[in-house]
């Protein structure tokens, strides 16, 4: 699965590192990385990691071929 954050839109509330530590994590008191592949069995985590983002940064692309 692909992940995408809006860097310009994240203000690093950090949300997403609490729910998903191993796919984001603050690198400093306002810099996000992430990791834009992830396993498909992290889909739950990153998901959820998504939805509690305050800013709506985050985008979760399927895997290709499949319907949302």
């Amino acid at each position: 699965m692909r992940v995408n954050v809006d860097l310009n839109r994240c203000q690093a509330y950090a949300q997403c590192a609490f729910l998903a530590p191993d796919v984001f994590r603050l690198h400093g008191e306002e810099a996000l990385l992430y990791q834009p592949d992830v396993e498909e069995s992290r889909r739950g985590d990153v998901l959820r990691a998504a939805a509690a983002c305050p800013v709506q940064a985050i985008l979760v692309e399927a895997p290709r071929g499949e319907a949302r």
